[in-house]
C-alpha cells in the first residue's frame, strides 16, 4: 500500500503557466520535481558572466558554436531548465533549437555556478548532473564561487563524472573545445593574484 506521504507530485511545464511569473523568480522542472529560485546573488552572475565571456570570445575565433547565458531548455513536459551557461557547437544548434529560440536537447557543453543552500546544492550536484547525463552532455562544469573552484565533470562510459578539481592557481582547457584555455581566476572576482 502507497500512502499519501509516498506520492510525490509531480510538476510540468504547463502547472508552471498558472504560477506568478516576474523577473526575480526562475522555475525549474528536473524529472517532475519544481524549483523554484530567486535571482540569484550578483557576484554568482559575474561568475557566470565570465565564463561566458571567456567561451563566447573563444567561439568567434573557432567559429565552432555559441556561449549562451539563461537559455531555456524544454527537454519534456517534466525537465524545463535553465542552466547559467550553455556552449553549443553550430551543428548541435541546428538540430536543438526550436522557432521560439528555446534548446529542445543539452548542449555539449553545461555551466552552473552555485548558489547557497542545501536545496541549491542538491539541485546542481545531483538532480541536474544526473539529467545532464541522461541527457548527453560531453562536459559539465560548477564553478563554486565560494571555495574559487571549478568542478569539471566529463562523459565517461556513458556517464558524466568528476574528472578535475581546479581552483584560481589552474589554468582550464578542454578537449570539447579545441584551443581554449582561460585561467580559472579569471571567473572569481573576488580572486585577485
Amino acid at each position: 500500500m502507497v500512502s499519501q506521504s509516498d506520492q510525490r507530485i509531480r510538476w510540468d511545464i504547463h502547472d508552471i503557466e498558472g504560477l506568478p511569473q516576474n523577473e526575480w523568480t526562475t522555475y525549474e522542472i528536473i524529472d517532475g520535481e519544481l524549483f523554484v529560485t530567486r535571482s540569484p546573488h550578483r557576484r554568482h552572475q559575474q561568475v557566470a558572466h565570465e565564463i561566458c565571456s571567456a567561451l563566447n570570445i573563444w567561439s568567434k575565433q573557432s567559429g565552432l558554436g555559441e556561449a549562451i547565458f539563461a537559455p531555456g531548455i524544454l527537454l519534456s513536459d517534466a525537465d524545463n531548465i535553465v542552466p547559467d551557461v550553455v556552449w553549443v557547437s553550430k551543428e548541435t544548434l541546428a538540430l536543438i533549437e526550436d522557432e521560439a529560440g528555446h534548446l529542445t536537447g543539452v548542449p555539449e557543453l553545461v555551466v552552473e555556478t552555485l548558489s547557497p543552500g542545501a536545496e541549491n546544492i542538491r539541485r546542481d550536484r545531483q538532480a541536474k548532473l544526473k539529467l545532464y547525463s541522461i541527457q548527453g552532455a560531453q562536459e559539465y562544469w560548477i564553478a563554486d564561487r565560494f571555495a574559487q573552484r571549478l568542478e569539471i565533470y566529463r562523459r565517461e562510459e556513458g556517464r558524466l563524472v568528476l574528472t578535475m578539481t581546479l581552483t584560481v592557481e589552474d589554468k582550464l582547457s578542454s578537449p570539447l573545445l579545441p584551443g581554449f584555455s582561460c585561467p580559472v581566476s579569471q571567473f572569481f572576482s573576488e580572486y585577485r593574484p
